[in-house]
């Protein structure tokens, strides 16, 4: 699994947009800050090296251990806890808690989403705001063939031999919105070095809002970029603002 090796997560996985988008939130609400999904740490260190009391969570391990090195090394504290997003009870509450890159998309059933957005609410101060980032599903993607090896990205990765070369298989399942693909990692000299199966369901524009207001949240904004671009029907991302309704 990607989520066992913290080194390859970020050699393939940079922060991006993603980290200013989520700092520049942070600093419109104020803390304290709960990331759900935290990985390695990208986001929620800088967060609290701008001065915010800072948390975060996630299932794996390996990936909250790199976040208390980052952390260490910027000389910041962050709370970090080993827990899964659909349950989880810290006994304080948030100015913001937010899901970057897709990690909410980890969840697929409704009980999954409900539980997730129990917990998000029991979590929140009154006025805080719940944001998160996922993909717009497309057609092109959503239709690709099965067992066709498709480019995903290239990295380059120092502790792995130099350049990775990312592609994917890819199968969705209209039924239930799931798209199970595997990502075959290769390194200089190791074709699929390793391979590593990803499972993200896909949420619909018009499915989102209603989603959310099953679980008793209001969708306030919602953008098709990290730099505040209207969203449209040919928006990547779907970048949301929310809040208790």
């Amino acid at each position: 699994m990607l989520y066992d090796d913290p080194v390859l997560y970020d050699a393939l996985m940079s922060p991006g947009a993603h980290a200013p988008y989520y700092c520049a939130v942070a600093a419109r609400t104020g803390g304290p800050v709960l990331e759900l999904a935290c990985g390695t740490g990208q986001m929620i260190v800088p967060i609290a090296r701008a001065g915010h009391a800072a948390a975060g969570l996630d299932l794996a391990p390996a990936m909250l251990a790199e976040a208390r090195r980052k952390a260490e090394a910027a000389g910041v504290a962050v709370e970090l806890v080993q827990g899964d997003m659909r349950g989880f009870d810290l006994g304080r509450r948030f100015a913001l808690v937010f899901i970057a890159r897709n990690s909410m998309l980890h969840l697929a059933s409704p009980e999954d989403f409900a539980g997730l957005f129990d917990a998000v609410k029991r979590h929140l101060l009154p006025g805080g705001v719940f944001a998160f980032d996922v993909f717009n599903p497309g057609p092109k993607i959503l239709a690709r063939p099965p067992h066709v090896r498709f480019p995903v990205m290239t990295a380059t990765s120092a502790a792995h031999g130099g350049a990775l070369v990312v592609e994917e298989t890819y199968t969705y399942d209209a039924a239930t919105q799931v798209s199970c693909s595997t990502w075959l990692i290769s390194a200089p000299g190791r074709k699929d070095a390793w391979v590593a199966p990803l499972r993200l369901r896909s949420i619909f524009p018009q499915e989102l809002p209603l989603l959310l207001a099953s679980g008793g949240l209001a969708l306030v904004t919602r953008e098709g970029g990290f730099a505040g671009e209207p969203f449209t029907s040919r928006s990547d991302h779907q970048v949301c603002i929310c809040r208790v309704a």
